[in-house]
């Protein structure tokens, strides 16, 4: 602690033994004993007093950037209410239906012409084709 050899120690306790006397010494030496405690515990009450007040101070910077966040959070939810309530506030366009009159008129039409269209591929006509020619080859012996 306060970097003393055994060898100073010794001489300190020399020196002591010789001004204080060998009566006075034990008693001495508990009360220094005693005081010394005592200088130790004020010192470690002290930095505990300290480091409860670091630690405070650090709880209260916590709770004060705590506090701005759930302000800053709160400002965004009631902006985003706002926005929400003005957007089912405002009226929306009508979407016209045709009359079913005008809707029965226009369905034969587009059956008719739907019956005048003719596919552009016809399947059948080109399996005939395809058949004939197989059964042609397969009577001159191709592939035998």
């Amino acid at each position: 602690m306060f970097d003393i050899s055994f060898a100073e120690i010794l001489i300190i306790a020399v020196v002591a033994l010789i001004v204080i006397g060998p009566q006075r010494l034990p008693k001495v030496a508990r009360t220094l004993g005693y005081l010394f405690g005592r200088a130790q515990r004020y010192a470690n009450d002290v930095r505990s007093d300290i480091r409860h007040e670091m630690e405070l101070e650090e709880l209260k910077k916590l709770k004060t950037s705590m506090q701005e966040i759930t302000h800053s959070f709160g400002n965004t939810v009631r902006q985003e209410i706002n926005q929400l309530q003005e957007i089912t506030e405002t009226p929306t366009a009508t979407v016209s239906v045709p009359p079913l009159e005008i809707v029965a008129e226009i369905k034969p039409s587009v059956e008719s012409h739907a019956a005048q269209v003719e596919p552009a591929f016809q399947p059948e006509s080109g399996l005939d084709d395809a058949t004939r020619k197989l059964k042609h080859s397969a009577g001159n012996g191709v592939g035998k």
